[in-house]
């Protein structure tokens, strides 16, 4: 009953404000402790971008990818022709080869992730804030994914093309492929590596700042600044 009191009260004083006084009782409240808007969004950004930076940190460390649940494995279509070079000498093991290459070259684009999601955070309004803040436990994650993949997406490939010729991934592909053209009665392939492991690799780097979305909304400790420990208390104050 109280609570509902004050909330009348403040629905009253605020019809009754002109502009520039509705702006004074705003900023009395927030000196309050109540949260702004500003104050919202710029917490949930903060909540990304640590995500981001814990993510691509882990996933660029050597094996970061490898020996995740992330590991990138050879699409369909390339491993058709693995299979068919693996009864060739020297070809044996090319698919365990590609595969490690592959994830070499997650593991090295992953370095250079943090900057280019910063710059997607960035650009999440304050308007949108507060219903990702109150929405599902992974809401933050999604409005990411949803509104930057393609953007992140058409930046990330050619740090994952760059990748791919650091780690002789792509040299070894050509190799690979020049080698399976050249068998009798096989139809000539050419299946893009640097697409799939582009999609993979941010399907991981998501995937992580999911998690780390989580922690900071279900454990306190992982609440490593005052503004966090603010923005999400409104969370934990609502869902109660």
């Amino acid at each position: 009953m109280k609570k509902f009191i004050q909330i009348l009260s403040l629905s009253l004083i605020i019809t009754a404000c002109t502009p520039q006084e509705l702006q004074n009782v705003l900023g009395t409240i927030a000196g309050n402790g109540m949260l702004t808007e500003q104050e919202i969004g710029l917490g949930l950004k903060e909540a990304l971008t640590i995500g981001i930076g814990k993510g691509s940190d882990q996933l660029s460390q050597i094996n970061g990818y490898f020996d995740s649940p992330y590991k990138i494995l050879l699409p369909e279509e390339a491993r058709k022709v693995t299979d068919k070079l693996k009864v060739i000498p020297g070809f044996s093991d090319i698919e365990a080869k590609l595969v490690e290459r592959l994830n070499r070259a997650a593991e090295e684009a992953a370095k250079g992730a943090k900057n280019i999601f910063v710059g997607a955070i960035k650009q999440i309004t304050f308007q949108d804030a507060l219903s990702i803040l109150m929405g599902e436990k992974n809401a933050a994650t999604n409005y990411l994914e949803r509104t930057t993949y393609r953007a992140l997406y058409d930046e990330f490939q050619p740090v994952i093309l760059n990748a791919l010729e650091e780690v002789q991934a792509a040299q070894l592909w050509r190799e690979v492929v020049t080698k399976y053209n050249t068998l009798p009665l096989v139809q000539k392939v050419n299946p893009s590596l640097d697409d799939h492991v582009t999609g993979k690799a941010l399907v991981g780097l998501f995937s992580m700042v999911e998690k780390k979305e989580l922690e900071i909304r279900t454990n306190i400790s992982e609440r490593t600044t005052p503004l966090l420990r603010k923005v999400f208390a409104k969370q934990d104050n609502d869902q109660n």
